[in-house]
């Protein structure tokens, strides 16, 4: 559809909506009701959104938004705040920032509280921010929020060149861990190189055994693993004394056996945290989150020792092909799309 042909209302905008869950063509660019910012909240005007697996899922039917999110797909977004509800203090109309989101990112507007937008950080153009809300909330509250990863210790990230894993390597190494990280070709591995790994394994061959050979058998502190079931095994095995797995995505498959006598020898733990369906608020909710990250991970990406990684930028009204594209794999970091 040609760009906003046939507006009925000043009040409406356009975004990429589902009818019925399928392949990339089920999305289709139609107007939709403009958001309105009610107390807490801001209306942004999208200038880019980021493609996740999550937004995959979604839109194979896999993955519902959670109870009042909108059933727009998009995860993370950045832009300009064209409204401001009652209460909202510290943003502005015209304020250039990024956005973790539950849901609503592929769209012209998005609306999302007000403890979800983070300033854009030094440095970061406001289409490059749509690339880091999403993986820099997901690192921060499972590697360093929850798992407590400090100086000194050993980390591994499954899928190094993804969105998450270009992230995870470059926060761990500005933290001074020992990065390990996973990719499928030699390419993809000497990216991860690039990017702060000190140890690169192809994940075709023996991931834990792989490891244990270059950590002289002490194995990892911690482990980053999207692929769920099919990692399981083989992840308790690569986890050192004390080790705790922090599983993120089911890529593997949900069900696995797991082998707790192994698991109890290493005084391991096995943990598995969602982002998108946290309350706002809490000690648990994403605001807490957002204030971690603004915290402890934009003075890092001001530093340049985190950048954001952007595989390419597409036209929203193109998000089918960017579905393709991350189906098809070899994406290293985020692909954007632009409104």
């Amino acid at each position: 559809m040609p760009y906003r042909r046939n507006r009925n209302t000043v009040d409406d905008m356009y975004a990429i909506t589902l009818q019925e869950p399928g392949a990339p063509d089920v999305m289709e660019w139609t107007e939709v009701p403009d958001p309105q910012a009610g107390p807490g909240e801001v209306v942004i005007d999208v200038v880019a959104a980021g493609v996740n697996r999550a937004d995959v899922m979604q839109r194979q039917g896999n993955y519902p938004p959670p109870p009042g999110a909108s059933d727009i797909i998009g995860l993370e977004c950045s832009g300009r705040i064209s409204a401001v509800g009652e209460g909202v203090v510290g943003l502005g109309v015209g304020d250039e920032v990024c956005a973790l989101l539950s849901g609503g990112g592929y769209a012209e507007k998005v609306l999302v509280p007000a403890t979800q937008v983070l300033q854009l950080p030094d440095g970061v153009d406001v289409v490059t921010a749509a690339a880091l809300p999403e993986v820099a909330c997901t690192v921060w509250s499972n590697v360093v929020d929850t798992a407590g990863l400090t100086a000194g210790d050993t980390f591994l990230v499954q899928g190094g060149s993804s969105g998450i894993g270009t992230h995870a390597i470059q926060l761990a190494k500005a933290l001074g861990a020992r990065v390990a990280a996973t990719a499928g070709n030699p390419e993809r591995l000497e990216r991860c190189r690039e990017l702060g790994a000190d140890i690169a394994i192809d994940y075709h061959d023996d991931i834990a055994a792989a490891l244990l050979d270059a950590t002289d058998g002490h194995g990892a502190d911690i482990i980053l693993d999207n692929m769920g079931a099919k990692g399981l095994s083989n992840n308790v095995k690569a986890l050192a004394t004390d080790g705790r797995l922090m599983i993120i995505g089911f890529q593997g498959g949900v069900k696995g056996e797991l082998n707790l006598a192994a698991l109890l020898a290493k005084r391991a733990s096995v943990t598995s945290l969602g982002l998108r369906g946290r309350p706002v608020d809490g000690p648990k909710g994403k605001a807490r989150i957002v204030d971690g990250v603004r915290e402890q991970v934009w003075p890092l990406v001001a530093a340049g020792r985190v950048q954001p990684v952007v595989h390419a930028t597409l036209p929203l009204r193109d998000a089918a092909e960017a579905h393709r594209v991350l189906e098809a794999g070899g994406v290293v970091g985020k692909l954007l799309l632009t409104t």
